[in-house]
């Protein structure tokens, strides 16, 4: 089958989706209303509060929710199949994640910018919110530990992709001056910015750069964590003007171009999906595929993150309540298009069948290895890119979606610990400083207490990811649906993918607990147990609370 006609529908459906769907969305169910003031106008600080053009805003979103999981769940699903990855990441996008993120920031604008976690408090009650910050809590200490051994293995086993990596950064601190200080035409920057993205990109092979086996008596692994996260750190610290935002916006649009290099070449190669449709002869030890597919593929379907980036940092820098439609929803797109991008890869890059059984032998086999090798592959077909080049530039998207999300994901767990501040009356621990050292302190103890001294603890507990991410995006959408009944609004559109999505999601935590308690694992054994009980008890308190708003309503009538 032709890879084109995969393209052709996926984005096909995800565009009408933002055309048709969110629209209905936007006038019929959330209402927006731009005479009402956002959280950036009201709260104006400079910092954290700052009334953003659109288009540089959904480049901050888009680059802060798609980060490397997108490319991975996708990569690795497709053992079961490309049709069913392909399902769920187009029909996921459309009806799922579009409603979730644009949802969260809908919820969040509409109560002064708050969290998805503070704010489950004041819609559902304190119990609610302290489990689910806890949640929260876990989703970002994976998020952040895991995609800081990401990175560093991205560096370390492509040394072409560092200059580019790094000069990213210097790039968004210039564009952030000339944007903000300047106040330099958007246009031009946008286009001088990619352009410069680019070279480096074309440098970075030319100039590979490697750190030494050992620094100070570290791995060259545990040293890139270890720069990383002092790099996140002090951009946590800063105005998201300076280096947050334009750093997404520049890098949102690199890879953008990048997707649509890849888009382009598929139409010039017409590469054949060597994969099948359904695979019916699924390696031993492969999990059953319902489930696990749906919290497999969280990022570029649906993915909890996205509430905590959405109610996060977003909602405190929309200029109006009309552009949540593009930042939120199309956001989501922008994810699901990147999702297709890596089934396309991981499916149509190989030269036949054989080959592509050769790498997808086992369960969790294929990931960003197979997004790189795949759609450098196509682009060599298509462009004719050098492949090493080719290699380089898709390494590199890896890398930015990774570190970007890493930025966002830091300092959004620094806002949970000035929560948990501002709740509990602990007046140090709602300052900046304390809270983002002890955000990246706790980060450090998992990826040094559980990894030693290589740094790759985080990986102890990402096999929980997957479940914990889609059980914080149910729990996003009941907060969401108890807003809208509150309203006097119906919540069908909300209801119905949060339950499906939490059925599978508890299935899943089920089965991941039996397979944690035949392998003895007891530590996973026991944080899955604690996820499961937290899932159930917010899931109760978010019914109840449901149809106390239901009974009041008929009551009303």
């Amino acid at each position: 089958m032709s890879a084109i006609l995969l393209v052709v529908l996926g984005l096909g459906g995800m565009a009408l989706g933002y055309i048709f769907y969110s629209r209905f969305i936007a006038e019929k169910i959330f209402q927006l209303d731009d005479s009402r003031p956002t959280p950036a106008h009201e709260f104006e600080d400079g910092i954290d509060f700052v009334p953003t053009n659109k288009y540089v805003l959904w480049g901050h979103h888009f680059t802060s929710v798609a980060g490397a999981a997108p490319i991975v769940g996708p990569a690795i699903a497709v053992i079961w199949g490309w049709l069913p990855a392909f399902l769920w990441v187009t029909l996921g996008t459309v009806f799922f994640a579009g409603m979730h993120d644009f949802g969260a920031i809908w919820a969040s604008i509409r109560n002064n910018a708050k969290s998805v976690g503070a704010l489950t408090g004041d819609v559902v009650g304190k119990r609610a919110r302290s489990v689910f910050m806890i949640v929260i809590f876990l989703v970002l200490l994976m998020v952040n530990a895991v995609f800081g051994v990401v990175i560093a293995g991205l560096l370390i086993n492509n040394p072409g992709s560092v200059i580019p990596v790094w000069g990213a950064i210097a790039v968004a601190l210039v564009i952030g001056q000339l944007i903000y200080r300047a106040k330099a035409s958007l246009g031009l920057v946008s286009f001088v910015g990619v352009a410069v993205l680019y070279a480096l990109i074309y440098i970075g092979p030319a100039v590979p750069l490697s750190l030494p086996d050992q620094v100070m008596g570290l791995s060259a692994n545990a040293t890139w964590i270890l720069l990383l996260f002092f790099y996140a750190a002090v951009a946590s610290l800063l105005p998201v003007w300076m280096l947050l935002q334009p750093r997404d916006y520049i890098n949102g649009l690199q890879l953008f171009v990048g997707l649509g290099l890849l888009y382009v070449a598929v139409f010039i190669a017409n590469p054949t999906v060597v994969a099948p449709a359904i695979n019916a002869e699924v390696p031993a030890g492969t999990p059953s595929m319902i489930p696990l597919l749906f919290v497999t593929i969280a990022c570029g379907a649906i993915s909890g993150f996205h509430g905590l980036v959405a109610s996060g940092t977003t909602s405190k820098q929309l200029n109006k309540e009309s552009d949540a439609r593009l930042v939120g929803y199309f956001g989501a797109v922008g994810e699901g298009a990147l999702a297709l991008a890596a089934i396309v890869a991981a499916t149509a890059g190989f030269a036949t069948l054989a080959d592509w059984q050769a790498v997808y032998d086992a369960f969790g086999k294929g990931g960003v290895g197979a997004f790189v090798n795949g759609g450098a592959t196509i682009l060599s077909a298509g462009l004719g890119f050098n492949a090493e080049i080719a290699a380089t530039m898709l390494t590199v998207m890896a890398a930015l979606f990774a570190g970007t999300t890493m930025d966002t994901g830091l300092r959004l767990q620094r806002y949970i610990f000035q929560e948990w501040g501002e709740i509990y009356n602990i007046k140090w621990l709602g300052k900046p400083l304390p809270a983002t050292l002890l955000a990246v302190g706790s980060c450090l103890i998992l990826a040094f207490g559980a990894g030693g001294a290589d740094g790759s603890g985080g990986l102890l507990i990402w096999p929980l990811f997957g479940t914990t991410n889609q059980l914080l995006a149910g729990l996003t959408l009941l907060v969401i649906a108890v807003m809208l009944v509150r309203k006097r609004v119906t919540a069908t559109y909300v209801i119905v993918p949060l339950a499906f999505l939490l059925l599978m999601t508890l299935a899943a935590l089920l089965i991941q607990l039996h397979g944690f308690y035949l392998k003895e694992d007891w530590f996973l054994f026991g944080l899955d147990l604690i996820v499961l009980v937290a899932a159930i008890l917010v899931t109760l308190e978010c019914v109840s609370a449901l149809r106390s708003e239901k009974r009041k309503l008929i009551a009303s009538n």
